[in-house]
């Protein structure tokens, strides 16, 4: 089946339910596990903003200069407390409204280590599936990204705003986490401007993703470097496709890229 990858959708489910295309070429990735599957790219990019096709991919599947204009892949994107769409600025007013000047959740997420986060609440739990997280919390909800990237700045000194990839993907997770005592001796270390945006709400969301086993080692594939792999489905977590032979495939890093998937039976 010939498909132009996206990120994985998923359902907040036990385990994660993950759907990879959209309409007919929907695949259930749940139900490929065990079973033996090829990805083979055939060397066409198409640029997710302006479909135009493109030699390499910047950021997520953009060709370079929709990669340097489209506000879907601005710095604020990585670094929300660079976000200026509260004071009517940004590449795109009408994307910046939609998105950014929208109420935004401050969280921790654990793995192996407690990181600090931001996202929009419209992609609460989406954003820490996507991450990997075995568990998260919300911290705090603000009315706009910027106000959330100053947040997260002050919890900086404290904790990690990145996931070890590595160590997720070996499903390497630390249950003494207490991430509802995490939470309030963050609220003790900030200024008071920013501790009246902290939710008395301490529900802890929980995550299973589908997983006959772990890799101990991991071996990243990179289509450009690689562009045929094959190997039995064992896990998916996160954004990652893990294979029998320890080889993982991160599907969201290869946005834009055209393959063709096939299922040997």
């Amino acid at each position: 089946m010939k498909i132009t990858l996206s990120k994985m959708n998923t359902k907040h489910e036990a385990p994660i339910a993950y759907e990879l295309g959209f309409d007919e070429s929907k695949i259930n990735l749940n139900s490929l596990i065990h079973k033996e599957i090829s990805i083979c790219w055939d060397g066409v990019i198409i640029c997710r903003k302006c479909a135009k096709k493109t030699k390499k991919s910047f950021g997520e599947g953009f060709c370079y200069p929709c990669f340097m204009s489209a506000p879907e892949a601005s710095p604020c994107i990585l670094k929300p407390e660079l976000c200026q769409a509260h004071l009517g600025m940004g590449r795109d007013l009408e994307y910046e409204e939609k998105n950014h000047n929208k109420p935004h959740a401050v969280y921790l997420a654990a793995t192996d280590k407690v990181k600090v986060g931001v996202t929009r609440t419209t992609q609460i739990p989406t954003r820490w599936i996507d991450q990997g997280a075995n568990k998260a919390i919300v911290l705090a909800i603000v009315p706009y990204r910027h106000l959330a990237g100053v947040l997260e700045v002050a919890l900086k000194s404290i904790y990690s705003d990145k996931t070890n990839w590595r160590n997720m993907l070996k499903n390497e997770i630390d249950d003494t986490i207490d991430l509802e005592e995490e939470k309030w001796s963050c609220y003790e270390m900030l200024p008071s401007d920013l501790q009246q945006y902290f939710i008395e709400d301490d529900r802890i969301y929980n995550f299973l993703y589908p997983a006959e086993n772990y890799p101990l080692k991991i071996s990243s594939i990179n289509l450009q470097k690689t562009p045929s792999i094959q190997g039995i489905l064992t896990a998916i977590k996160g954004q990652y496709l893990i294979f029998d032979n320890e080889n993982v495939f991160n599907v969201r890093r290869h946005t834009s890229y055209e393959i063709e998937l096939n299922v040997n039976e």
